[in-house]
């Protein structure tokens, strides 16, 4: 993501079983780099009993908030809110860890309670997309690598 420019229009691809994201401009250009995705087993967590495999879908981010729990959310706290259709909210996004450098550094990343995790440099880049975005940024989660087109993911 070195030299990285984000660009209105820019969406975001997750490859869940390799654990790859890919940010892209429209003309079809993109940076690819490392995440790490939910745990492929069920978790007891925040109260709740659930698979903790990130789901795959469409997703919009359409807000961004600072967490408190610098462990979980990283330095910054940063959590990037992603909803699906006809949904209010989801416990779903985009951030940060404590340990993200090393759990990046792995081969197998599945570490997550179903968020997205990225490195610091990454969360800041994705920030402002989805500023240049108008507060928004569309999110694709496959399984699997994806096939780019000029019309998108």
């Amino acid at each position: 993501m070195d030299g990285w420019e984000p660009r209105a229009g820019d969406n975001l691809i997750i490859d869940t079983e390799h654990n790859i994201g890919y940010l892209r401009h429209r003309d079809g250009s993109y940076g690819e780099f490392r995440v790490a995705t939910g745990q492929r087993r069920v978790v007891a967590y925040i109260g709740r009993v659930y698979n903790a495999t990130t789901p795959v879908g469409s997703w919009v981010v359409k807000s961004h908030h600072t967490k408190a729990d610098r462990i979980t959310f990283g330095p910054t706290g940063s959590f990037l809110r992603m909803y699906r259709d006809g949904e209010d909210y989801t416990s779903y996004g985009i951030h940060g860890h404590a340990l993200s450098a090393e759990m990046l550094t792995q081969d197998v990343r599945f570490e997550s309670m179903g968020c997205i995790i990225v490195s610091e440099e990454v969360i800041h880049i994705l920030e402002q997309t989805f500023e240049k975005n108008g507060q928004r940024l569309d999110v694709t989660t496959l399984y699997g690598p994806p096939v780019f087109s000029q019309e998108g993911p």
